[in-house]
This record gives structure tokens, C-alpha cells and sequence, in this order.
């Protein structure tokens, strides 16, 4: 297995690549995106073009071929500069897509998986009113028609990239007293006659990024559009345990992109800032308060890191992953906290960065698995059966 932290020339040319465009391309929209709570249009256009939607598609699919470690260091990147465009590019990536590639048929991924590369954006609808954390208490309702078509009615709530995305990998389940051996994953696509998109959130942070419900009245899903086929009906929640086991992962290098980001503003306005005729720097207060949160944030990076080479090489990395997205989690709340401090006043408004990632930060405790959640995994994991 490779070194944690060393990079192949490849990895290295390609995080240098997604670097120079975070900082070119999405820092000057930042503020307006977030004021405007919407993406910037051209900004997915780019994404794609410089195959940042489509990271570990096949060639076969007119894919990059990638790894999750590189969409890993995409999405570390990116957030860096905006979590929310972060979080974009992660789901897309680390669910919707590591979704189809392990469990669609091949029909569907000769049709999904070139346009997902190309241009379209995808969704991972498993959440509602009545089920976050318990995520298979579903309500949305699948029954099937007499053509052997389904129809799907029930809402979905929290949904990412809802307003962008074309294509939305829908967890319904077929018969309730079934429990989670009824659930089964549909591919919706935007436009389908029933479907809409509702109530978009008005949220603390990463308001750029769409949030919104989904709403299903009538609408017939054909039975083609089950994900894995025939076979994978009422097996939706294995497609969804495995996918968000991943998606976590995905979720960390978020968050250690935001701390990381939260860190870099702050050095840099530790060495400017002065007060009492001396730089913020040179304060041994400042130094060892700095010193730790470049600690936390490289000990964050390693546990993802360590995460996305296990997932990579294809030995077992529940653990870890959970270990990964919690403990980022806390470091990007901490890191962006204290980023704030440093700022002193300065970190309380809006025409410094550091403001919007203390925002951002702290959903990462709650989505992907809160951190109860991630905690009620790793001590299930430590004590094995006992």
C-alpha cells in the first residue's frame, strides 16, 4: 500500500491541478454564491471539463479512470476554497456514482455513466421527515403497476444537489411490513411526469450547495430504472449502507479541506496582524494555539486519507472511514472556531473567508452520518461481538 503521506507524481500533478483552479476559478465567486445561495452557472460546466464529476469512471464510460483517493484530494481541495462547491463534487463522486459503478446493470451504466462524466449532475435521495439517522424508516412508497412499472409517491427531505442534478438515485421502499428488506433504489430522472422539486432550505452554511425536498405524486419509474435490476428489488439498503460507508470518506476530505483552508487564513493573518507593536506570530500564545490546530488538521488528513488507500486497495475501511469523518468533523468545527478568534473582530464579519467556514463546518456532525452515528460504528467495530 502506498505511504500516507507520500503522493505518486500522478496524485501530486493532479491535487497541484484542482489546487490552481479552487484558487483561480472558485475563490472569486465564493462570496457571491453564498450571498446568492446558488452556483454560479458556468461553474459546473468547468467541473466537468476538467473531470472533476466523473473522477473514478472507467474510460470505458469516458471517464478519467481514477481512483477514490483522487477524488479524495479533489474534493480536500475545493474545500479548501468553498465546502459547498466540496460537497458538490463529493456526492456526485463518492455516491451517486460509486453507486452505479458497483451495483448498476450494464445498460444502465452504458447510459449513465458517459453523461455523468460529461455533463450531468446526480443526486443521492435517501432521507426524510421521518428518517435521518434511523435512515430505513422510509415513507416514500414504491408500488408496483400492473405493466411492472413502479409509482412512486412520498417526499424526500435534505437532499444535495437537488436543483442541479438530472439524474437522482431514489430510495423507496416496495412493502413497509417488510422493514428494510422492502427498500430498493430507483433512477428518477429531472422531468419525470410526478416529480418535482420543492421547498429549497434556507441554511446556516454551505448555502451555495441545494438543499431541497422532493416531492413524488404518481410518478411511474419503469422497471428498467431499478438500480442492479430485477434482482436488487427490496436490496436498496445494502446499496445504501455500502454507498454512505464511502461517501464518508468523501465527507472527511471535505472537512479537512475546510480546516485546512480555516488554518492557511489564519497563519496568514497571524504574520500580518499587529498589536501592541508586534506581529500575532510572535506571540508564543498565537504560536502554540496555530501549532495545534496544524496537529488536528494533519492527524484529520492522515485518518482520510488512511481511509480512501484501504477503500482503494480493497481491504475492509468501515472503521476507519468512521473514524475519518468523525474526527474530521470535530477539527473542522475547532479549526474554523478558533480561525475566527484569531481574526478577533475581523472573524465575526463577512468581508473575511473565515466567517463563512465557521458556517460551513458544522454541518459535517450532522450529515453523512452524525456523529453518534459514527461513534455508535467504531465501538461496534472495537468490541466485535462481545
Amino acid at each position: 500500500m502506498q505511504p500516507l503521506t507520500q503522493l505518486s507524481d500522478d496524485e501530486t500533478l493532479f491535487r497541484d491541478t484542482v489546487r490552481e483552479f479552487a484558487r483561480a476559478e472558485i475563490a472569486p465567486l465564493v462570496r457571491h454564491m453564498d450571498e446568492q445561495q446558488a452556483f454560479d452557472p458556468a461553474l459546473l460546466t468547468q467541473l466537468h471539463a476538467l473531470g472533476l464529476m466523473g473522477i473514478q469512471i472507467p474510460e470505458q464510460y469516458n471517464g478519467p479512470a481514477g481512483t477514490l483517493f483522487q477524488a479524495v484530494l479533489a474534493v480536500e481541495e475545493i474545500s479548501a476554497v468553498d465546502p459547498a462547491v466540496g460537497v458538490l463534487v463529493d456526492v456526485q463522486n463518492t455516491l451517486v456514482i460509486s453507486a452505479l459503478m458497483r451495483w448498476a446493470t450494464e445498460d444502465q451504466k452504458t447510459h449513465w455513466l458517459p453523461r455523468l462524466a460529461e455533463s450531468l449532475t446526480g443526486a443521492y435521495a435517501l432521507s426524510e421527515a421521518s428518517s435521518g439517522s434511523d435512515a430505513f424508516a422510509l415513507k416514500c412508497r414504491a408500488t408496483r403497476a400492473a405493466d411492472g412499472s413502479y409509482v412512486l409517491n412520498g417526499s424526500k427531505l435534505w437532499i444535495t444537489n437537488a436543483r442541479e442534478a438530472g439524474l437522482f438515485l431514489v430510495f423507496a421502499t416496495i412493502d413497509p411490513a417488510a422493514g428494510y428488506k422492502g427498500i430498493t433504489c430507483f433512477l428518477v430522472e429531472k422531468g419525470m411526469p410526478g416529480f418535482s422539486i420543492g421547498r429549497k432550505e434556507d441554511k446556516l452554511g454551505i448555502r451555495a450547495s441545494s438543499t431541497c425536498e422532493l416531492v413524488f405524486a404518481e410518478c411511474r419509474i419503469p422497471a428498467a430504472n431499478v438500480l442492479g435490476g430485477p434482482e436488487f428489488v427490496g436490496k436498496g439498503y445494502k446499496i445504501a449502507i455500502e454507498t454512505l460507508n464511502e461517501g464518508r470518506i468523501g465527507i472527511g476530505a471535505q472537512l479537512v479541506g475546510l480546516a485546512q483552508g480555516a488554518l492557511d487564513h489564519a497563519l496568514k493573518y497571524a504574520r500580518e496582524r499587529k498589536q501592541f507593536g508586534k506581529r500575532l506570530a510572535e506571540f508564543q500564545a498565537m504560536q502554540f494555539q496555530l501549532a495545534r490546530m496544524a496537529m488536528e488538521v494533519e492527524a484529520a488528513q492522515l485518518l482520510v486519507y488512511n481511509a480512501a488507500r484501504l477503500k482503494d486497495a480493497g481491504q475492509p475501511y468501515l472503521k476507519e472511514a468512521a473514524m475519518a469523518k468523525l474526527f474530521a468533523s470535530e477539527v473542522a468545527e475547532r479549526t474554523a472556531s478558533l480561525a475566527v478568534e484569531v481574526f478577533g473582530g475581523a472573524g465575526f464579519v463577512k468581508d473575511y473567508p473565515v466567517e463563512k467556514l465557521y458556517r460551513d463546518a458544522k454541518i459535517g456532525k450532522i450529515y453523512e452520518g452524525t456523529s453518534f452515528m459514527q461513534l455508535a460504528t467504531i465501538a461496534k467495530l472495537v468490541l466485535g461481538d462481545s
